[in-house]
């Protein structure tokens, strides 16, 4: 019986030939082009009512510590409910490395007490000149992620399936999804309300918000 790594190997070795046989063949073919992507104007959220949406300037400076790779899309959303409101911007990166660590840091000076993790990921969690924030990585496939070697890790459990290699070979996809859509909410403090409730509201709204996509 083979085992499963030996296959993987088998695998690989087969697609490299294929790949290297297809590039000596055909040099001119060139790599999958980055996909566009379009937000909706509206997303659902309940028990939040949706009071505006706008895209996001792809041209536009990005904040310090900003995450990498090419910003294709992006999208703002703002809420707003039981005299709160919340604010959700979604970016669609392509080729990164997913990594938000910098992003955290600039913003808290460190990560380790930025961090939440439940069964479907890892996301950020933390509060910034009177603002309390949720983020995370929203993966093509697999857990959503914060720092650039859980992406990575993400990417090898999910990236060498069978189902993910085909296209590849075919040349329509690139072996790697390096894929992000990098969710970042927010929402303002209150001194009247404790801060773990605020926390608590912007939980709630994550999951539901990660479900959607």
């Amino acid at each position: 019986m083979i085992k499963p790594r030996n296959l993987l190997l088998e695998i690989m070795a087969i697609a490299t030939t294929i790949t290297l046989g297809k590039s000596i063949a055909s040099p001119g073919i060139a790599s999958p082009s980055v996909a566009s992507y379009s937000f909706p104007e509206s997303v659902e959220l309940s028990p939040w009512q949706l009071a505006k949406s706008n895209e996001v300037d792809v041209h536009s400076s990005q904040p310090k510590g900003y995450i990498s790779g090419n910003f294709v899309a992006g999208r703002h959303y703002r809420y707003g409910g039981n005299k709160q409101t919340l604010d959700i911007e979604m970016r669609y990166f392509a080729n990164t490395d997913g990594n938000l660590k910098d992003f955290i840091t600039s913003q808290t000076g460190e990560l380790s007490t930025a961090l939440k993790q439940d069964r479907r990921g890892v996301y950020s969690l933390y509060s910034y000149e009177n603002r309390a924030y949720l983020g995370a990585c929203i993966n093509p496939r697999g857990n959503t992620t914060i720092t650039s070697d859980e992406f990575k890790r993400n990417l090898m459990v999910n990236d060498t399936r069978i189902d993910s290699v085909l296209p590849w070979l075919l040349g329509k996809a690139e072996f790697r999804d390096k894929r992000c859509l990098w969710a970042h909410l927010s929402t303002p403090l209150d001194r009247n309300i404790p801060l773990q409730d605020t926390y608590s509201d912007l939980e709630t709204a994550w999951f539901d918000w990660q479900d959607y996509w």
